[in-house]
């Protein structure tokens, strides 16, 4: 596996401050506070997947989120996919774009998992997300 050229080797603690960071710009205090409350589970998801690979400059934001959303619509991971909802509406997509994700994923994925997903991202849109 490789590792980011831009990086070198770091230290555990560095990776958790820097997911930290990460998962701040993309999420709130909230979803982080839930997260870490996962104790050695939650610490794991912030150093991996924020601290090395959210953390990678390949993707911005906005398409790591569509992709996010794309997996999570397609694997039927709903538990998951307000949050990345929210996080895509922070990040610049519009509903209109989640609901075509969504749509999109509904060709590969069908449509049970298509129409819970828009179901939250209704909610999502009519919680007020997104209007900050």
């Amino acid at each position: 596996m490789d590792r980011p050229m831009d990086r070198p080797m770091d230290r555990p603690m560095d990776r958790y401050e820097r997911g930290r960071a990460r998962f701040l710009e993309v999420h709130d205090e909230r979803a982080l506070a839930a997260v870490e409350g996962l104790g050695d589970l939650g610490r794991s998801i912030v150093e991996f997947i924020y601290g090395e690979v959210y953390s990678r400059p390949r993707l911005p934001t906005r398409d790591r989120e569509i992709a996010a959303v794309a997996a999570l619509v397609a694997t039927g991971r709903s538990s998951q996919l307000p949050q990345h909802l929210r996080a895509s509406l922070k990040a610049g997509i519009t509903g209109d774009e989640l609901a075509e994700v969504i749509l999109q994923t509904a060709t590969i994925a069908g449509f049970p998992p298509a129409m819970n997903a828009m179901s939250q991202l209704k909610t999502v849109l009519a919680d007020g997300a997104g209007t900050d």
